[in-house]
């Protein structure tokens, strides 16, 4: 349930125009060229950080060069020092992180035999406590509570609820936190909302995220998992935005590993809100949604049966297609095709690229100019006055087909279709290429493009559905997918499967520019670092599993 009450006035959008326009306000730069093979550009570059709790890791990715933090459960026992001076850590929501994070964090500290109490604060009334309380969290125990109260308490508030939510309780959250308190998050979306109206995190704490690159299910399913291997989970960024006691990053890491993060990256929280909303609407969530839609429409017209329209289709991408990405990178798609299969692929890449970069181009500059954070909350803002609506999208005959298609599956048998691996393969790459000229990192731009998309929604995907996915993700998610895939579906067939149609021939350059593209060497790098296990959406679970009924 989505709680918004802010209204987003014209003041305060005038406000915003008239502040300097600094940081995500930044002037959009001019269209890019829908190829690109420059190295990354950042603004301001993050030196390497140091820990003296955790060892720092040099990665080589591409050109550049990365400090990671790598995890496991054997660092668990350092976690009561990366906390120092914490008792209380508070864990406001129930939403899809909230549930995973504070189970992770609970056990990985009593494992540490630490005494540091994680309490979930929730508002007054919420059935969200009847859950809590099921997981093991009590109000007799002290970890379970009335949201202001946990606040109010906590020395480490992880602030979990909605993005829409957070952009209307920013304020009380500030005032009720003790003096002295870390500001804990998990999206960098609340910074943007702060630049939008002009406005700033108190001066006086430390403001840190931690953002696990997969919904909060797999954060848990793979922590569950891997207790026998030293640990698995998902890999997480983290930032250190504020620094007032000194100690921000090392409860930063601390706070990661206790969730499970197989490695950590270092960010900014306004490359992360620019490269995760950005992300979800594309290859993640949106551009998926609608290339499936798209290409299962498509073969049915070609004279496929809709089982094999949609065999073809969602289940080569969330079965054959993402599965070989996952274990040894794009490019292997590619170079395990029968020479007559790369023919299709290239065709399908070559016409598919720029039609997708050009989407993805807008969408990232609506994120970073701030456009499609205000989008969000005037969203949410319509939900909760009733003038707006966010339905279940899985009743089109695509999705009524997968069920049937997914009850009989074999999963020797899904088909690595080379049309669809072209498709979105070109999306993928595209989306790649526009974070990389954006300036991000290339673990930023690996872990959100394509680790998130392979290692975590995928499989729920290929367990679930595309649609079921979309339904089940957060606020800001699924409104974006819901915005952006048309956009995708629409471009895609109008621009890239009718100049296939028309017999384009293929642009070379397009596909010399995949096959010698750097991120490969990044991609087959950060493939070395992934979960020890493959997470199974069927093995039993304490993690709320989010169903909209």
């Amino acid at each position: 349930k989505v709680e918004l009450n802010m209204k987003f006035s014209l003041f305060a959008v005038t406000a915003a125009l008239a502040t300097g326009l600094t940081g995500a306000f930044a002037p959009v730069a001019s269209p890019r060229a829908f190829m690109s093979h420059a190295a990354p550009r950042r603004s301001a570059p993050l030196s390497a950080f140091t820990s003296n709790i955790f060892e720092t890791t040099e990665v080589k990715l591409a050109e550049t060069t990365e400090t990671i933090v790598k995890g496991g459960r054997d660092l668990f026992p350092l976690l009561p020092k990366a906390f120092e001076g914490i008792s209380k850590i508070g864990v406001i929501g129930w939403g899809s992180q909230a549930p995973a994070q504070a189970q992770n964090l609970k056990d990985s500290l009593a494992v540490a035999g630490s005494d540091i109490t994680v309490s979930i604060g929730l508002r007054e009334g919420s059935s969200s406590f009847a859950e809590a309380r099921e997981q093991g969290f009590s109000e007799e125990a002290g970890t379970l509570g009335e949201m202001w109260s946990v606040v109010a308490e906590s020395d480490l508030v992880i602030l979990l609820i909605s993005d829409a939510a957070q952009s209307k309780l920013y304020q009380k959250v500030f005032d009720t936190m003790k003096p002295g308190a870390t500001l804990g998050l998990s999206h960098g979306f609340l910074l943007g909302y702060l630049d939008s109206i002009g406005e700033a995190f108190p001066p006086d704490m430390d403001v840190i995220l931690v953002a696990p690159k997969g919904m909060g299910p797999s954060v848990r399913r793979l922590y569950e998992q891997g207790k026998e291997v030293n640990g698995a989970g998902i890999n997480s960024s983290f930032a250190v935005h504020q620094n007032k006691s000194g100690k921000a990053t090392e409860v930063a890491l601390g706070w990661g590993i206790a969730v499970g993060a197989p490695f950590m990256f270092e960010t900014t929280l306004r490359d992360e809100y620019k490269s995760d909303i950005y992300g979800e609407r594309g290859i993640l969530l949106g551009a998926v949604h609608a290339i499936v839609e798209g290409l299962y429409r498509r073969y049915q017209k070609q004279g496929m049966t809709a089982e094999d329209a949609f065999l073809n289709s969602a289940e080569s991408i969330t079965g054959a297609i993402t599965k070989k990405i996952s274990t040894r990178g794009i490019k292997a798609v590619y170079d395990d095709m029968s020479e007559e299969d790369k023919k299709v692929f290239e065709k399908a890449y070559s016409a598919s690229y720029s039609p997708s970069k050009e989407i993805l181009q807008e969408c990232y500059d609506e994120v970073a100019c701030g456009n499609e954070i205000r989008s969000v909350i005037m969203q949410g803002d319509r939900v909760n006055s009733g003038k707006g609506f966010i339905g279940k999208i899985d009743g089109t005959d695509t999705w009524q087909v997968g069920e049937r298609v997914r009850a009989s599956r074999d999963d020797d048998k899904i088909p690595l279709n080379p049309f669809t691996a072209g498709v979105y393969v070109a999306t993928m790459m595209a989306q790649i290429d526009v974070l990389l000229e954006g300036g991000h990192s290339y673990s930023e731009v690996i872990n959100e493009s394509v680790i998130e998309a392979v290692d975590s929604l995928a499989p729920y995907m290929h367990y679930r559905g595309v649609a079921f996915m979309v339904d089940n993700c957060s606020f800001t998610a699924k409104w974006g997918s819901r915005k952006w895939a048309p956009r995708f579906d629409y471009i895609l067939d109008q621009l890239a499967y009718t100049a296939v149609d028309n017999g384009a021939p293929v642009d070379q350059t397009k596909i010399d520019a995949f096959t010698g593209h750097r991120v490969h060497q990044a991609v087959e790098e950060c493939c070395k670092l992934r979960p020890s296990v493959d997470i199974s959406c069927t093995a039993p679970t304490s993690t709320k599993e989010i169903v909209i009924k």
